[in-house]
């Protein structure tokens, strides 16, 4: 693989992972779940539409378009991006990037729900059951109730929905030859759904690494990283791009231990490591109508880099 790309994968890992980091600390710093997503997306949006206009591309014009774009940005955006806020009140960072590779997992199901997994082999099966078994024995429920608290819902609440848009956006949303100006659009959207939130939001009282922090979270982690990834499904294909998903929650894992000084326990890697391989078996087999991405790109404003919306509308991750 050439430098270049390399270094791409290397950026995509550290922007995307580092996005539960950046929420925690905006968190504990004075700004609330709907303030977090609201400048997010709009710090998303102004990148990409600087980027749509350097590259000559147009907000799309169509209704049905928006309209379908709108769909996408509830579930894909705003609505996970306040649900990983609202789970990082109580929970660590790097939990909720752990859970975040759980997206691929839900899609499953949703595809077997909707009857569009064809040919389903037992060892994808196998993988399905040994994600969530994963996702268990990170929570360890025997021990506290954990599995069942608020926060564990919404990190879970977050990546279910991340598997709704898919399933939606590779029915509506085609691959597009405008795929920054498609972004921005949606990233667009996504910054009106979650306004509607603010009247609730509380007083905005950041200090400066709070708004360093969201500053951090929407222009790399939302902006920056669609340009990233969307460079890199061009010179290296869909398949290198989706690699990059199974390096989030090490990097935010790494970044939640060194940084925030979060507790990381053998139960917690271990339960990592077992979500990680069952999201790699749910991947072998016939491809399906509805993708089953790598791992969900938190902070990305681009769907899943395998599938027909990858090139067309904005995603991962936090």
């Amino acid at each position: 693989m050439p430098l270049a790309s390399t270094l791409r994968m290397a950026a995509l890992a550290l922007f995307w992972g580092s996005g539960f980091l950046f929420i925690k600390l905006a968190l504990t710093h004075g700004l609330t779940p709907a303030q977090i997503t609201v400048v997010r997306c709009a710090l998303g949006t102004a990148v990409l539409l600087l980027l749509a206009r350097r590259a000559g591309q147009r907000l799309p014009r169509s209704r049905g378009t928006w309209r379908h774009l709108a769909v996408a940005a509830l579930f894909c955006n705003a609505l996970p991006f306040a649900l990983f806020a609202l789970g990082e009140r109580h929970l660590d960072s790097g939990v909720a990037g752990v859970l975040n590779a759980t997206t691929p997992l839900w899609s499953l199901l949703i595809g077997i729900g909707l009857g569009t997994e064809r040919a389903l082999r037992p060892v994808r099966l196998a993988g399905l059951a040994l994600g969530f078994a994963g996702t268990v024995l990170i929570f360890a429920p025997w021990h506290h109730g954990g599995l069942l608290s608020g926060p564990a819902l919404f990190l879970l609440g977050a990546a279910a929905s991340y598997a709704v848009a898919f399933a939606y956006m590779a029915r509506h949303l085609t691959a597009s030859d405008t795929p920054l100006a498609m972004s921005a659009a949606q990233l667009l959207a996504a910054t009106a759904w979650s306004t509607l939130a603010l009247p609730t939001a509380g007083a905005f009282r950041p200090d400066v690494t709070a708004l360093l922090a969201v500053l951090a979270l929407g222009v790399l982690g939302t902006g920056v990283t669609f340009y990233l990834n969307y460079r890199l499904i061009a010179d290296e294909g869909p398949t290198t791009a989706a690699s990059v998903g199974y390096l989030l929650p090490v990097v935010s894992v790494a970044l939640g231990a060194v940084v925030l000084d979060e507790h990381i326990g053998a139960r917690v890697v271990a339960g990592m490591a077992v979500v990680l391989v069952g999201v790699g078996l749910t991947r072998r087999g016939p491809a399906s109508r509805t993708p089953v991405p790598a791992a969900p790109r938190h902070g990305s404003a681009s769907s899943a880099a395998s599938g027909p919306a990858s090139r067309s509308a904005a995603r991962p991750t936090a």
